[in-house]
């Protein structure tokens, strides 16, 4: 099984809610939707990037989104005494289930 292993940090000079973390990876997956039809021309405009600069720029985004995920597993695990890692389990078995994984 191929992994990609990413390690973001915890952002220790704010206090995020549930509801502010999850109200900011909703902003961040919009803004990487947003990204991604703008660059990529589906919004109708002219695109003035390389296709090099349109793929960092999207990757950029995406990292926002997954800083912002990471965030709210914090606040899971913090606020509200979730296992993470136990839960990443159930969920590797869940996607074999619906036949995505094979382990």
């Amino acid at each position: 099984m191929d992994t990609k292993i990413l390690s973001l940090p915890r952002l220790n000079l704010l206090n995020p809610t549930l509801e502010s973390t999850a109200l900011k990876l909703m902003e961040e997956a919009g803004e990487l939707a947003q990204c991604i039809g703008k660059y990529r021309g589906l919004s109708g405009e002219v695109v003035q990037m390389d296709e090099e600069t349109v793929v960092e720029e999207i990757a950029k985004e995406l990292l926002d989104v997954a800083q912002t995920a990471v965030t709210m597993m914090f606040v899971m695990e913090d606020k509200f005494g979730i296992d993470i890692q136990q839960l990443l389990q159930k969920h590797l078995q869940k996607l074999q289930g619906k036949g995505y994984l094979n382990l």
